[in-house]
């Protein structure tokens, strides 16, 4: 095996790397984050909608971080112009009668590319944005330049309704919500986030675990990735078409390339085909929120027969949080209902609300401890209803 051979073989554990470091600052985000180095190994672009204030823009910078790679970022505005974006005029060119832009540390020259608010950009910024992330071509005066974008990630709060975005909508093919966290999650936000508090003061080094240069590689031999069994073939059109038949429009375009996605979620578990599991990503290709809901009902009911057949096989974990992490907080709630002080209604209902959340992703996990960690959940939810309280809520 040469060297590049050996590079190549161990970038999906880099990858899993990366993944480890970003789940231990962003609190359940597990899934978000999959999708994220997915997209990259894809060579496809991902967009994330969610409320201010849910580590939107922390997440992907932390991320690009952890990828050695040229990176531009950028806040859109309506007033944004294309110099900020594209690269000023060349002045020298431009008198001699030539109309080009000087490109270098600007978006057409960048490998990694977020996009904060990219919605509410102006049509001069994203007509060109259009071919830019299709095709990754950019027209610079008479000159058409290949550009060696990876991944763009957009940021937004809010999903576009207005019809003249709908094209640039669709160049990001997954759509990931990123919401606030569940109850559970409260103190660890806390601590996490002093941690990244401190971070961001005193501006710690990030050492890269993978690169552009490598990934630009993989996009490259990524055809032979690109196998699909009759069965799989099989299942996928039965789900397109359930998913159309809901009123979920999914273009000819993304059926094909919802594709390298699920060839990418097999290339980051070191499987050499996609299975079942990799469906796990129709789960993002909604048009508007309403959906989400409905592909959460189509699809998972497959993710859950794949698993009841192999049990070892990798879970995705939407809850974003170990077994001992679950451990931990049901002792929390434990003392915190058996103490001596009282809780007034809300709080109880808050803790009662928690421990339904726990047990809701124990019953996701294949852990062996989650059965004896769902029993000690039904005790304590008993011991609260016999209390007599919840008579009054």
């Amino acid at each position: 095996m040469t060297r590049t051979d050996t590079a190549a073989a161990a970038l999906p554990i880099r990858l899993g790397q990366i993944a480890r470091t970003l789940e231990s600052r962003f609190l359940g985000k597990d899934e978000v984050i999959r999708l994220l180095l997915i997209s990259v190994v894809a060579g496809e672009h991902a967009v994330l909608v969610g409320p201010p204030g849910t580590a939107k823009s922390a997440l992907l910078r932390m991320f690009a971080r952890l990828i050695q790679a040229q990176y531009f970022e950028y806040l859109l505005t309506r007033f944004t112009e294309p110099n900020e974006i594209f690269g000023p005029v060349d002045i020298k060119a431009f008198r001699e009668g030539k109309y080009e832009r000087r490109v270098e540390n600007m978006l057409p020259s960048a490998e990694i590319v977020f996009l904060d608010e990219v919605f509410k950009s102006n049509s001069a910024i994203l007509n060109a944005l259009l071919t830019l992330l299709n095709e990754r071509k950019f027209a610079s005066g008479g000159v058409v330049m290949k550009t060696p974008l990876l991944s763009c990630f957009g940021a937004s709060n809010e999903v576009p309704t207005d019809e003249t975005l709908g094209a640039i909508f669709d160049r990001f093919l997954l759509r990931i919500r990123s919401d606030n966290l569940d109850a559970y999650h409260f103190q660890d936000l806390l601590t996490k986030g002093v941690e990244q508090e401190i971070m961001a003061l005193t501006d710690a080094p990030v050492e890269p675990l993978a690169s552009a240069r490598e990934i630009t590689g993989l996009h490259r031999s990524f055809a032979q990735r690109m196998r699909f069994t009759e069965e799989f073939f099989s299942q996928y059109k039965g789900l397109i078409f359930q998913i159309r038949a809901e009123g979920v429009t999914v273009s000819d375009r993304r059926v094909v390339k919802l594709l390298k996605l699920f060839a990418a979620s097999a290339f980051l578990d070191g499987r050499e085909q996609p299975d079942e599991s990799d469906f796990f990503v129709l789960k993002h290709i909604w048009n508007n929120e309403d959906q989400a809901a409905i592909l959460e009902s189509i699809v998972v009911p497959v993710l859950e027969a794949h698993y009841r057949e192999h049990p070892n096989a990798r879970r995705v974990r939407a809850a974003g949080i170990g077994i001992e992490a679950l451990a931990g907080e049901i002792d929390r709630i434990r003392q915190v209902l058996t103490g001596g002080s009282g809780l007034s209604d809300v709080q109880l209902f808050s803790q009662l609300k928690a421990l339904n959340e726990i047990k809701t992703a124990l019953g996701a996990s294949h852990d062996p401890r989650a059965p004896e960690l769902t029993e000690r959940i039904d005790k304590l939810l008993e011991a609260a209803f016999r209390s007599g309280r919840f008579a009054q809520l």
